[in-house]
């Protein structure tokens, strides 16, 4: 007989980026940093920001915290309420499900209370004009009035899937209207370098372009080598 799982896992010791780190990342567009990563790390499109932000400023950069809940469950998230940290981003994995929310204007409002720096999750939420009341940032796969259940099991601070991506506590989450980028936690420190090579590129391609640029290099000079078929 296959033993009941415990209903609900929590991981110690749980990494964490530098305060140097983090603020590496405060105020970059997820597109630089996914350009940082060679166009990686971004979530799946699916997860974007409640309400398409128009009434919440969605944009928030820290540590990640991940909360695996399993399909219409949400202890998980409530266990991790326990567990955050000021400035984390809290990573709630349900497997996509879209049956019923996975949090609504509460949980929302004790996140704020204990400092998160935001909530993603590739489940719906619930209660749109109190999660605005409530201010903290949220990227979701929509809404829906329909409730969870908070029977487990789940896990908090071990890796989940998510977006397409596997999400680990203490990768740096990265997101605004664009979406979710997730830089692991290995790489935080070649990112950073790369960041400031992205940011020198695409503040000279933004004042050409403001200057009149109409092309890209590469391309013109296929054109001008004549290294373009055309077909009539």
């Amino acid at each position: 007989m296959i033993e009941e799982p415990p209903r609900l896992s929590v991981a110690r010791n749980l990494r964490r980026p530098t305060a140097a780190q983090i603020a590496a990342f405060q105020d970059v567009q997820s597109s630089f940093v996914a350009d940082a990563m060679d166009g990686t790390g971004a979530l799946d499109t699916n997860i974007g920001p409640i309400g398409e932000g128009r009434d919440i400023r969605c944009v928030a950069a820290g540590p990640a915290l991940t909360a695996d809940c399993g399909p219409g469950d949400v202890l998980a998230i409530f266990a991790a309420l326990h567990v955050i940290e000021p400035g984390d981003i809290l990573i709630a994995a349900c497997a996509g499900h879209r049956g019923c929310a996975t949090a609504g204007d509460r949980v929302m409002g004790m996140l704020r209370n204990n400092g998160a720096a935001g909530y993603v999750t590739d489940g719906p939420v619930r209660d749109y004009d109190g999660i605005v009341a409530a201010g903290l940032p949220v990227w979701c796969n929509g809404l829906t009035p329909a409730s969870p259940v908070s029977t487990g099991p789940g896990t908090v601070g071990l890796p989940v899937a998510i977006g397409g991506r596997t999400v680990a506590t203490g990768d740096m989450i990265v997101a605004d209207r664009d979406g979710v980028v997730v830089v692991p936690f290995e790489k935080i420190d070649a990112v950073i370098e790369r960041l400031a090579e992205i940011k020198v590129l695409e503040a000279r391609l933004d004042a050409e372009v403001v200057a009149g640029r109409k092309h890209f290099d590469p391309v013109a000079a296929m054109f001008a080598a004549g290294a373009v078929r055309y077909i009539d």
